[in-house]
């Protein structure tokens, strides 16, 4: 059976999935058989697993990380906002329903009861397992249905590590400020805290550190330097931090829907090219490549897009031969209609979509598309005809179908006349070389440019476990696994 480590964070986007992601791979090095683990995540940025079922794409990447298999216990319950209060209720992989607020934490004692049999199977075939909390720890108007943080902790007797982002400022008081906040039984189970993101000379927080831990009792265990690792992002706050990094010359437009989903797909985008995420009340401008990403909603996306100036501008770009590519419900918004049967919006109802491919999606049923795939290029046309034959793979994760007669990738997809205009629904599709390399390729021909394939990086998990290592006391850390009675 297992041992535990929690990691909680002051607030959300403390740098908790990062740090676990990080953990994961050192303990494997070192070697653990680990397995992350998160009771309840809320975001858009999904995985499927290889039995078809739906986790965090958080928990999937640190499953990476361990070198285990991505499974549907390691989050049993994910929320995907779908706003109005709304969120779908994704529980051990499959869709439950779309519950309000109030509907949701009606149910949360059988929530915590799915979550903590998750974790016990997971106990059964892991040495260590390492658990992420979900928001702030110390979140006192949720405290009694709070399923991912202390109570999840002080049910499995696990030790915690709290975690404070410093870049935003106020780590010392959000430090001690959440342990203040626990509950006095609860607070013992804090055993050290993590300093994250940290910009400059560690030595400048030592009267600090000693303040912080002469007042709260718990020792500072790291202070984990900020990095420019490129690990995808868990949920859409990320994309507010995103920093330009790519080299080559060229333009990647990405529409951000208000529901925008799976934006990790582009992940792959940014290490190459400058990549922009476009509200739909900015500008476009000329870019090389426009891309409409997923929707949690497509319907109430596309209402979004149609009553903003983008749509217009996208149609013109099309017009002129640029790349414009949809994944997913950017896919059925390039299409003629999409048909709502009261699945995605709630009433019956036809949106008009682009009209950019000659396809038509129907939302029909209350039933989900969830699947890892491998196809064969078989779309025409200047993007697709020099890779027509390779070998693709990537994940289907969608409500609706959509029927096509010039498909792209062997029965999913559609390629537009011209060839410049493509769909799939096919998450992860740039994460194969040869179709990233055909996009990006025809659009340097087209702007006069070179295309050179960027080079192989490191494996950014070994290089985020260096960093890691190298800024905590890793032997105290490991001293809160061992000295745990195997459960």
């Amino acid at each position: 059976m297992a041992r535990y480590l929690t990691v909680l964070g002051t607030q959300s986007h403390a740098g908790k999935s990062i740090f676990v992601t990080a953990l994961c791979r050192i303990f494997r090095r070192m070697g653990y058989k680990v397995a992350p683990f998160k009771a309840q995540n809320m975001s858009n940025n999904s995985w499927i697993t290889a039995d078809g079922s739906e986790i965090g794409i958080a928990q999937a990447l640190q499953a990476f990380a361990a070198g285990a298999e991505p499974r549907a216990e390691m989050n049993p319950v994910l929320l995907k906002p779908k706003g109005n209060m709304t969120s779908q209720v994704v529980v051990l992989g499959k869709p439950l329903g779309d519950r309000m607020v109030g509907q949701y934490y009606e149910s949360i004692d059988s929530m915590m009861a799915i979550a903590l049999n998750a974790l016990e199977k997971l106990s059964q075939d892991y040495d260590v397992i390492v658990i992420e909390g979900a928001g702030g720890a110390a979140e006192i108007n949720l405290y009694d249905r709070d399923i991912a943080n202390i109570p999840l902790a002080r049910a499995i007797r696990s030790p915690v590590l709290l975690i404070g982002d410093i870049e935003r400022g106020g780590v010392f008081a959000s430090l001690y400020g959440t342990i203040a906040l626990l509950p006095l039984g609860d607070r013992g189970l804090v055993k050290g805290m993590i300093i994250n993101k940290f910009c400059g000379d560690p030595s400048l927080l030592g009267s600090g550190v000693a303040e912080l831990e002469r007042l709260t009792g718990v020792p500072v265990l790291g202070i984990v330097p900020y990095s420019g690792l490129r690990i995808p992002s868990e949920d859409s706050v990320s994309i507010d931090d995103k920093r330009p990094a790519g080299m080559l010359d060229l333009d990647i437009a990405i529409v951000r829907f208000p529901l925008i989903s799976n934006f990790t797909d582009f992940e792959t985008l940014e290490r190459i090219a400058r990549v922009r995420y476009v509200p739909l009340d900015g500008g476009l401008g000329r870019p090389d490549i426009v891309i409409l990403p997923g929707s949690k909603n497509t319907v109430s996306d596309l209402k979004e897009l149609k009553s903003s100036p983008l749509a217009a501008e996208i149609c013109a770009l099309a017009g002129e031969g640029f790349p414009v590519i949809g994944i997913c419900g950017g896919y059925q918004m390039l299409g003629r209609q999409v048909v709502d049967g009261g699945i995605e919006g709630g009433i019956a109802e036809t949106i008009e979509g682009l009209s950019l491919l000659p396809v038509t999606t129907v939302f029909d049923c209350y039933e989900k598309c969830t699947r890892q795939c491998t196809k064969i290029v078989t779309g025409a046309g200047p993007l697709l005809a020099g890779i027509r034959g390779s070998i693709v793979t990537g994940y289907e994760i969608h409500m609706g179908q959509t029927k096509t007669d010039s498909p792209a990738f062997g029965d999913d997809g559609c390629v537009s006349d011209s060839g410049t205009i493509i769909g799939t629904y096919l998450h992860g599709i740039f994460e194969n070389q040869c179709f990233t390399d055909a996009v990006l390729a025809y659009a340097c021909d087209r702007k006069g440019i070179p295309y050179i394939r960027p080079k192989a990086v490191r494996d950014p998990y070994d290089e985020l476990a260096d960093i890691v290592s190298a800024s905590v006391d890793l032997d105290a850390i490991i001293g809160l696994i061992e000295g745990q009675e195997k459960l």
